[in-house]
C-alpha cells in the first residue's frame, strides 16, 4: 500500500461578527474572523494538509486571496476541489485529524457535527476524521483572545 503523510496550519484573526465557521458548521461567537473566504481554519488546514501530502501547493496557490470570486466563499468548495484533485491522482483520505487551537469558541459542543460535514465531503466514514481542541493556556494571541488556529494531519492512501 502506498501512502502519503500531509500536515496543515491555518490561522485567522478574530474581527466583527456573531459567529466563526469551523469544519463546515456556523458556530456562535461574540467575534467573526477576518478573511477573505469564509475563514473556516478547521477546512484551511485540512486543505493544507491534503494538498501538501502530494506536493500540489497550498491554498493559496489553489484559492488566492486576492481572487475576488473566492471573496466570502464557502470552504467547502474548497475541501471537495482537494478531494477531487486528490483521486484525479489516485489517492484518498485515509484519515484526518485537525486540532482547534483557541480559548473560544468551545468546540466539543460542535465537534460531531464538524466530522459529519468533513467525512462527507471527503467521502470517508465517520470514524476516519478527528476534530479535538485545545487552548494555550491564555498564552499567545489565541490565549489573548485575538484569533483562531487549527491544526491538521491527513493520510493519503490509494484510492
Amino acid at each position: 500500500m502506498n501512502i502519503r503523510i500531509g500536515q496543515g496550519y491555518d490561522v485567522h484573526a478574530f474581527g466583527d461578527g456573531d459567529h466563526v465557521v469551523l469544519g463546515g458548521v456556523r458556530v456562535p461567537h461574540d467575534r467573526g474572523v477576518l478573511a477573505h473566504s469564509d475563514g473556516d481554519v478547521v477546512i484551511h488546514a485540512l486543505c493544507d494538509a491534503m494538498l501538501g501530502a502530494l506536493a500540489l501547493g497550498d491554498i493559496g496557490t489553489h484559492f488566492p486571496p486576492s481572487d475576488p470570486q473566492w471573496k466570502d466563499a464557502d470552504s467547502r468548495a474548497f475541501l471537495r476541489h482537494c478531494d477531487g484533485l486528490l483521486r484525479a491522482r489516485g489517492w484518498r483520505v485515509g484519515n484526518a485529524d485537525v486540532t482547534v487551537v483557541c480559548e473560544r469558541p468551545k468546540v466539543g459542543p460542535h465537534a460531531a457535527a464538524m466530522r459529519a460535514v468533513l467525512a462527507e465531503d471527503l467521502g470517508v466514514g465517520l470514524d476516519a476524521v478527528s476534530v479535538k481542541a485545545t487552548t494555550t493556556e491564555r498564552l499567545g494571541f489565541t490565549g489573548r483572545g485575538e484569533g483562531i488556529a487549527a491544526i491538521a494531519v491527513c493520510l493519503l492512501v490509494d484510492a
